[in-house]
């Protein structure tokens, strides 16, 4: 199951006298990812290498390092820790001394890694939008039983009968709630289902 970061992390390492800085944060699209990586970059230092993966989008950037030695390295960690909605911006202050190719896949890579494996996460709940009208006197049942579902309330649109809800559900208790809805109100409330608003 893929996870992202519960709030933002970082990691510094040094490795033959270059210093290097990990900073990682989730991220709900790549244009909060650019704002990230462009906001937390140091301009006085040597690099600045990223990547991020927003679900099936993704990208990376060597900063001037040798082609795939930084950024592809940086995305290849939030792979293989297995986190989706994340971007990583690994800042490098130069010491002196070259690693060689090799030694900067490891170094971007592993920093990348050591933030990402020490960060706080939380597991990426695939949801659905849904939407339900209730009438006043369901309305408190209603809330608490979509609270306990880990449903959350998106928007509400009240007129003279009762509310309309607009909700994020967990896929896998959709099904179940929208029964439990239907008979708790006698068929007065539906839950009508839209479409996938998350994922893993």
């Amino acid at each position: 199951m893929a996870t992202t970061l519960s709030q933002p992390a970082e990691y510094r390492e040094t490795i033959k006298k270059s210093v290097f800085l990990a900073l990682a944060a989730p991220v709900g699209d790549a244009q909060a990812a650019m704002a990230f990586i462009a906001g937390h970059s140091d301009p006085d230092a040597t690099h600045n290498c990223w990547a991020y993966r927003v679900g099936d989008h993704y990208r990376f950037n060597d900063d001037g390092e040798p082609g795939g030695s930084a950024g592809r390295p940086i995305l290849q960690a939030i792979d293989g820790q297995q986190c989706d909605r994340v971007a990583v911006l690994v800042i490098r202050w130069f010491g002196g001394i070259k690693l060689g190719t090799g030694g900067l896949v490891r170094a971007y890579g592993g920093c990348a890694a050591n933030c990402l494996r020490l960060a706080p996460r939380v597991e990426i709940v695939q949801t659905v939008r849904a939407s339900c009208h209730c009438v006043y006197a369901d309305l408190q049942w209603l809330q608490s039983r979509l609270a306990a579902a880990g449903a959350a309330i998106v928007a509400e649109d009240f007129d003279a009968e009762g509310a309309t809800l607009t909700l994020d559900i967990p896929r896998a208790a959709a099904a179940e709630l929208a029964q439990a809805i239907t008979d708790a109100t006698r068929g007065r409330s539906v839950l009508a289902l839209d479409q996938q608003t998350g994922g893993a």
